[in-house]
């Protein structure tokens, strides 16, 4: 099947494309992770780690839709399949079963902080590129440095 036209020249769909697919996985790795930790959190703060979880899922879901149409939208189809996602994710790997509370925190801290890193790279990566998508980058990372300075604040004394 022949790819969809774009718009941008062909260097520049291809580095964008790069840093859209990586990104994709990146959110796509976040939610599983987080939504493992949603599962499996114990400790005297299960309720609202438990409910900031989910919020966190559906801002990676969301966020990973609006990146998975820019690939789309550029020509580009995005891949977000299982195996590519397990083969290719790097994320930190919860411990098995129950997890205490403090313990989730810190893993999801630094999870997002190793994702946000990534997309600083991607926002730089884009700025000649592709603008449109570095500013979809530019929105994605804000709101993953907003998630990691509260769940950041969780486990400060």
């Amino acid at each position: 099947m022949t790819a969809l036209k774009s718009t941008l020249p062909e260097a520049a769909r291809q580095t964008t494309a790069e840093a859209l697919q990586g990104a994709l996985v990146d959110l796509l790795g976040l939610s599983l992770l987080a939504k493992q930790a949603h599962w499996t959190i114990v400790g005297p703060r299960f309720r609202s780690i438990h409910l900031q979880l989910d919020e966190l899922v559906s801002f990676a879901r969301s966020y990973a839709d609006v990146v998975a149409e820019r690939s789309s939208a550029i020509g580009v189809a995005p891949d977000g399949r299982v195996e590519t996602v397990a083969k290719t994710a790097e994320l930190p790997t919860p411990a098995d079963g129950w997890t205490q509370d403090s313990d989730v925190v810190a893993l999801i801290v630094e999870a997002l902080g190793a994702v946000g890193l990534r997309m600083r790279e991607r926002i730089d990566a884009t700025d000649k590129p592709d603008p449109v998508t570095q500013d979809i980058f530019i929105g994605l990372t804000a709101e993953l440095e907003k998630q990691r300075w509260m769940f950041q604040a969780e486990n400060q004394h």
